[in-house]
């Protein structure tokens, strides 16, 4: 027989009431050891319940303070990256102005027998590197170098500001008409409008068979938004003094009076260009009517039409005057930070809708 009895098959058959009380009489499970073994298991586990809790809870705080330092490193980090960074703008900044100021200074004259170069790059405005004041100082200082054999104005250039480039070509006309030394256009890709508008002062213009020259003509370009802004259901408030104030606002409607004055302003503007370019060129030009009419033309219909003298090249220039290329630019260099915040500052403009210094009227290329 086993240590322990089982009823159901050791036992003698028993009646359901035997059963019962047989039952009812057999210790529960804990109490055959006594009152002192069940005491110590009831200690034992709430000890180990005490003691599983406190395990718990400090798997808790290990978590927590590992993401605390998590944390705290991901932030040291960035912070250190923030910091690397501010110290790099600061760092560019002062090398853009130490470069810029470097930069500024004066070019310097060549040894020896050279071309005095000068950029005419870009489109032709106050703001930008083909500046008037740029271009001039460009000039002069070519001009004044005892080596230079001749003043080269190298273009490229759409055209731009009338009056940038009107200043630009009476400066050369003034040089042209007080020595000896000679002024020659030499036109790279192009030199059109207000860009053959200065080329015309020089003493002779050069350009590649493929260069395009001319557009000898006024532009002014815009956009017409008033009905635009009617079927929007937007309202224009514009408040003027003067009748005609407005009379170039995109979202006004242009009166026939305001067109044929407008026209007269272009009209007049464009006889100023075709006078000078006359003066210039003297009778070199031909009498093709189509020659002020705005055409852009190939450096070698230039030649034919008497808008160009030669083709040819910025090297080839050199050649033959020097026997050998030896250029030396004069164009002043340009300040980079002064350039940025230039044009920073027309960006934020054009954002804020402030009005820009730019002309409506243009010697350029469209």
């Amino acid at each position: 027989m086993s240590e322990r009895d089982d009823d159901w098959t050791d036992g003698p058959e028993l009646s359901a009431e035997e059963a019962r009380r047989r039952r009812e009489a057999r210790p529960r499970g804990g109490e055959e050891a006594g009152p002192e073994a069940s005491g110590e298991g009831v200690e034992e586990s709430a000890e180990a319940l005490r003691e599983r809790r406190r395990l718990a809870e400090q798997a808790i705080l290990d978590r927590w303070i590992d993401g605390v330092l998590v944390e705290q490193r991901r932030s040291r980090r960035w912070k250190l990256f923030f910091r690397f960074v501010l110290a790099l703008l600061v760092l560019a900044s002062l090398s853009i102005t130490f470069a810029g100021l470097f930069m500024a200074q004066d070019v310097g004259q060549a040894e020896g027998p050279h071309l005095g170069v000068v950029e005419v790059e870009g489109v032709i405005d106050r703001e930008s590197p083909a500046s008037a004041e740029r271009v001039i100082d460009g000039v002069q200082r070519a001009w004044g170098a005892p080596d230079a054999r001749a003043v080269v104005l190298h273009i490229d250039s759409p055209g731009g500001s009338p009056v940038q480039s009107q200043r630009i070509y009476n400066e050369i006309m003034r040089l042209r008409d007080s020595g000896d030394k000679p002024i020659i256009a030499v036109v790279e890709d192009i030199g059109a409008s207000g860009a053959y508008y200065i080329a015309s002062a020089a003493d002779d213009i050069v350009a590649a068979p493929a260069s395009l020259v001319g557009s000898i003509g006024v532009i002014h370009a815009g956009f017409g938004f008033q009905q635009a802004i009617e079927r929007l259901g937007v309202e224009r408030r514009v408040f003027t003094a003067g009748e005609n104030k407005d009379f170039l606002d995109p979202f006004a409607a242009v009166e026939p009076e305001q067109r044929r004055f407008w026209q007269e302003v272009l009209t007049t503007t464009h006889q100023q260009f075709i006078e000078d370019v006359k003066a210039g060129r003297g009778g070199r030009l031909s009498d093709d009517e189509r020659l002020f009419s705005g055409l852009i033309w190939t450096g070698e219909q230039g030649v034919e039409l008497g808008l160009v003298d030669r083709l040819g090249s910025l090297d080839g220039e050199a050649r033959r005057l020097l026997d050998d290329v030896n250029l030396h630019n004069y164009t002043p260099r340009l300040d980079p930070f002064e350039r940025l915040s230039r044009r920073f500052g027309n960006v934020m403009a054009s954002v804020l809708g402030l009005s820009s210094a730019e002309t409506p009227v243009r010697y350029q290329l469209r």
